[in-house]
């Protein structure tokens, strides 16, 4: 009686084995799929910079080009420190021209946290030819730049040279990219 009870015991015991191997191999299964599917929906950063035409009047005129805090002095040659200090992850910057002539150039700097790119903001105070506009959460236009702040971005577009218009001009590529960022 005892070695029948035995033998059903081994039964159950590898009865058991058995589905505890097709459990961990099924959790295993599950595990894989959703770390895979956690990779291949990884949000991408959208393009914050406008295509040629996007925004009336402005043309994208070069490659964008892209610097991380590792290199940003390649950029930013005697001001990479401020912005690393900050907590700069990098900056992409692309080159636009209005109408033709007006160039100007637009630097995107993402920081790891929004204080970094309100510290950067702040950093540049207001000057008798600036005002604060509306755009993202705090924004000034110069003479011939704009220079916004939203969540961890930090936006700077600057003309080469001054033209009839360019306030206004700085203006519309700036919220073209706002909304992008």
């Amino acid at each position: 009686m005892n070695q029948g009870r035995t033998v059903v015991n081994v039964e159950r015991t590898v009865v058991m084995r058995k589905r505890m191997r097709c459990t961990g191999v099924a959790i295993a299964a599950v595990l894989t799929l959703v770390v895979a599917a956690g990779v291949g929906c990884k949000k991408k950063l959208a393009d914050p910079f406008p295509a040629s035409g996007a925004v009336a009047g402005w043309e994208k005129s070069g490659k964008t080009q892209t610097y991380d805090a590792a290199n940003l002095y390649e950029y930013i040659d005697g001001g990479a420190e401020q912005y690393i200090g900050a907590g700069v992850v990098g900056v992409s910057t692309s080159d636009y021209k209005f109408q033709g002539s007006l160039e100007a150039t637009v630097d995107v700097y993402t920081m790891k946290a929004a204080d970094g790119a309100k510290t950067i903001f702040d950093a540049d105070p207001p000057t008798t030819d600036s005002k604060s506009v509306q755009l993202g959460d705090a924004a000034r236009l110069y003479g011939q730049s704009v220079v916004f702040r939203k969540g961890p971005t930090l936006v700077r577009i600057t003309a080469f040279e001054a033209a009839p218009g360019e306030g206004d001009a700085l203006l519309a590529l700036a919220h073209g990219i706002e909304g992008k960022v």
